[in-house]
């Protein structure tokens, strides 16, 4: 089991809670016509999310993933390996519960700053807009 949190791009979530958790649903169906590694299919938004995110939670897969003898010369880096499913308005992310506390803080600091919005799909489901808003 891992720790989940989501990233959104704010023009295309809905505003109320139920109404975002049946997008949610719809979103993490993975019904889209493209692999789920590959971050192009993103807005620019959350394309620059990612690639600051990966600085410090690395993929386990795809063209940013480490390699294997990365991982084996840096103890901490395999524990920060994070399961990334990438989709054209979401950026749902997978970490260990080792990192629950950091990849939460990380997450929605830069999704604040990327102007993306934020989902706390493991813990107490806050769905947090950019300018710090919560949709209720």
């Amino acid at each position: 089991m891992s720790y989940d949190l989501m990233v959104f791009e704010k023009t295309k979530a809905p505003r109320t809670k139920k109404e975002f958790m049946e997008w949610y649903e719809k979103q993490t169906e993975w019904g889209e016509d493209h692999d789920y590694q590959t971050i192009g299919v993103s807005s620019p938004a959350l394309q620059s999310w990612f690639m600051e995110m990966k600085e410090t939670f690395p993929p386990m897969n795809g063209e940013y993933a480490p390699s294997d003898e990365a991982i084996e010369a840096d103890e901490n880096l395999e524990s920060r390996l994070t399961d990334y499913c990438i989709g054209r308005d979401v950026i749902y992310a997978a970490f260990a519960w080792s990192q629950a506390e950091e990849a939460y803080e990380l997450v929605r600091n830069l999704a604040q700053e990327h102007g993306v919005g934020f989902f706390d799909a493991s813990g107490d489901c806050d769905i947090i807009m950019p300018d710090g808003g919560k949709i209720e």
